[in-house]
């Protein structure tokens, strides 16, 4: 994928050894994009629990794409069976680096998670929407759950979208 500039995003499958790097990109996103909906508290809260050690756990059960544009990486997207599911899968850990925001790399990763297996084998497809993100994930095709605008426990709005089954 190409950006105003010229230069070029390409995807990469994970690796261990960009886990903080990711991490990094996370972080900054909960702290320069996600403060104005959740406040500090809340964003102290999820620093803290998003460690190294947690992206790791996530990239032991989910497929994890990592997004580059020439040394650097500009995002991160990943997918995973939903509570072991065969037919629902979660999509998670969707961050676009700020300075990055508005440049399509979002819809890039999203249709990257959409050509994954899991996503292909599924019925229905969640996904955990921050307040930030919930107007991007509903032009992807994405509604809300069960038809519910409601925050759960987490301040996500749960969305989904189903597939016809092949």
């Amino acid at each position: 994928m190409k950006l105003a500039n010229g230069t070029e995003v390409i995807v990469k499958p994970y690796q261990e050894k960009n886990a903080e790097e990711i991490v990094n990109l996370i972080i900054r996103n909960f702290r320069e994009v996600n403060l104005k909906d959740y406040g500090e508290k809340a964003i102290a809260e999820l620093v803290a629990t998003h460690d190294v050690n947690w992206f790791k756990g996530v990239a032991g059960y989910a497929h994890v794409y990592v997004f580059w544009n020439e040394n650097k990486i500009v995002g991160v997207g990943s997918i995973s069976s939903f509570w072991g599911s065969p037919t629902e899968s979660i999509l998670l850990t969707i961050f676009v680096l700020p300075e990055f925001h508005g440049q399509r790399i979002g819809s890039y990763i999203i249709d990257t998670l959409e050509a994954d297996e899991l996503f292909l084998r599924a019925e229905r497809i969640e996904i955990p929407a921050s307040i930030t993100a919930v107007d991007f994930y509903r032009k992807k095709g994405y509604e809300y759950k069960n038809g519910i605008k409601e925050l759960d426990d987490e301040q996500h709005y749960r969305l989904e979208k189903f597939r016809k089954s092949n």
